[in-house]
């Protein structure tokens, strides 16, 4: 139901007569369009708050605030309807606005119709004009933790709000919890108490506890920072990728979860709470939870790296000196230290980390995980080195390199590289000379190749270093194949037998190794797909140097500087 002021004006023109220039000037604009303004001034620009309850210039509180000011002296604010948006939950201000220009339509017409008397049939006298005490009107919030209160004014020689009015309106509601008794107090005697929109009660809302959460004294992953000094140097020695435990130090601290805490709205409901949930400590090998239940500690001295699961203690076995015969070859679960050098046909095999302070001449070694050469590598015929991660060496010569992950070196020299990530030369003389390269992602180096145009082989793409694992792994199927069948054809004898089951347990490994090989090889192509083509950047590359990249092949004929070797159309481009 709509009202407007003109049709007020025609049906009580004694009653709403035009306002003088001090009420004009308190009504709202819309409704008191016919005033002129008197000389043009600049627009003031008003930010208005996203609280506010915008109502249309004819709606009935904007009639019942005109009728009130004719009948009352008092002073009367204009009809100002304001939510905080502090007390709402959040993203639900116009939701609540929504509900609450509903509501208070519904009311304001009620009111309206109770406060103007029926017009008279024929020659009647008018009734009297009707009398009304102050109605206070509760809004409740949806969530129930929050109340308002506006207050009409009375009609006539009706009431004036008082406290017991104000009470007697909460109780209809149901409010009970959260009042505010003070302010409740104070409504009747402010100046201007009516339409005037009061937040009289607030509920309590609940609380939920905080998860419990852990605290980890180690890194999950060791970053590698390369910190090259004044003549372009970097120690390889002190890479501090070792995360070094003593026997019973704290890895990580559990703190426990809290309670919720119930709240109550404003009907005095409980509201209930949900109370944290537990974490869990990150156990791995070789460490356990105290007592208390609030540590993981660590049952051994040794080196603490994170699985993607858990945190594990690596045992680290140290070799005070050198590899050779007075330790032989070594072959160790956790991880290695090896203080000296490894010298040539001797072999250091370790399932985790292995870290070398001197030099690797001629041995070989394999890591499950980084391998770590501070003074690098000088191999021979028999030389192959294996990382299931990366490698980080101060050169490398004469040697073959399987590398899953990344490479970091000053220098290569006649080597053969096999790396599934990338192979960065870019410290110290950053020399590639001589020897393959082949990376499945990128190269980057100071210098490719030589003056004297030594033959430098680069290729770039698919996955060489598991592909030359799924290759090696092949020829031993057939050999293992080849052996059984030899076995077999043998005549009967008492270890026929037991030498076949060997032999065929053998074989049945190796080829479950194959079907994972080929499994990751499936991955990592579809993942190479995502990353696009290799390129090799380079400061300078001398002729002699030979670029594969895919199916496409580039042999390089003059010296060319500061370039990118990349795969454009089909064909490899210097630019």
């Amino acid at each position: 139901m709509a009202f407007n002021v003109p049709f007020l004006k025609k049906l009580f023109s004694k009653l709403l007569a035009r306002p003088s220039a001090s009420e004009a000037d308190a009504l709202p604009e819309e409704a008191n369009h016919q005033k002129e303004p008197a000389t043009r001034e600049e627009p003031t620009v008003v930010v208005k708050d996203p609280g506010t309850l915008d109502l249309d210039p004819d709606h009935s509180i904007y009639g019942l605030y005109a009728l009130c000011r004719r009948q009352n002296s008092r002073a009367m604010p204009i009809p100002k309807i304001w939510l905080d948006a502090e007390v709402l939950p959040a993203g639900s201000l116009e939701r609540e606005k929504g509900r609450l220009r509903k509501a208070l339509t519904t009311v304001s017409n009620a009111r309206f119709k109770q406060s103007t008397p029926p017009k008279p049939k024929g020659e009647e006298p008018p009734p009297p004009p009707p009398m009304l005490d102050a109605e206070p009107w509760v809004f409740v919030a949806g969530d129930k933790l929050s109340t308002w209160m506006l207050v009409f004014p009375p009609i006539g020689e009706g009431r004036e709000a008082d406290r017991e009015l104000l009470d007697r309106a909460l109780e209809k509601a149901g409010v009970t919890s959260g009042v505010d008794h003070a302010l409740l107090d104070r409504i009747p005697l402010e100046d201007e108490c009516y339409f005037h929109l009061y937040l009289v009660a607030r509920g309590r809302p609940a609380v939920d506890g905080e998860n419990g959460r852990v605290i980890e004294r180690f890194a999950r992953k060791v970053e590698k920072h390369f910190q090259a000094d004044e003549y372009d140097r970097v120690d390889y020695k002190n890479l501090n990728l070792v995360q070094n435990v003593g026997l019973g130090e704290e890895i990580c601290a559990l703190v426990p979860p809290t309670e919720g805490q119930p709240g109550e709205n404003v009907f005095g409901q409980t509201l209930p709470a949900k109370d944290g949930r537990k974490a869990q400590l990150p156990k791995g090998r070789n460490t356990e939870i105290s007592e208390d239940g609030l540590s993981l500690v660590a049952t051994m001295a040794g080196n603490v790296e994170y699985t993607g699961r858990s945190f594990q203690v690596k045992p680290v076995m140290e070799i005070e000196g050198d590899v050779d015969y007075s330790t032989g070859n070594i072959n160790f679960l956790g991880d290695v230290h090896v203080q000296g050098d490894v010298c040539s046909g001797f072999q250091v095999r370790a399932m985790g980390n292995v870290y070398i302070d001197g030099v690797v001449s001629g041995g070989s070694v394999e890591a499950g995980g980084d391998l770590v050469v501070s003074k690098g590598i000088l191999g021979g015929e028999q030389t192959v080195i294996r990382a299931h991660r990366n490698i980080f060496a101060k050169y490398l010569e004469n040697c073959s390199v399987f590398v899953h992950e990344n490479l970091q070196t000053d220098c290569i020299i006649n080597s053969e590289i096999f790396s599934d990530g990338t192979v960065e030369v870019n410290s110290g003389r950053g020399t590639i000379m001589g020897g393959r390269i082949w990376a499945a992602r990128k190269i980057t180096a100071k210098i490719v190749g030589s003056r004297s145009e030594v033959p430098t082989i680069i290729t770039l793409g698919g996955v060489p270093c598991t592909d030359s694992e799924k290759e090696e792994l092949m020829k031993q199927l057939t050999k293992a194949e080849e052996e059984l069948k030899k076995i077999e054809l043998q005549p009967e004898g008492p270890n026929k037998s037991g030498r076949i089951a060997r032999a065929r347990m053998k074989l049945s490994g190796d080829r479950m190794r194959l079907e994972q090989l080929e499994r990751d090889l499936g991955s990592r192509k579809e993942e190479l797909k995502r990353h696009g083509s290799g390129r090799m950047e380079c400061g300078i590359v001398y002729p002699g140097t030979e670029i594969t990249i895919g199916e496409a092949y580039l042999r390089v004929r003059f010296e060319t500087q500061q370039c990118v070797a990349a795969l454009i159309a089909g064909e490899i481009h210097l630019t």
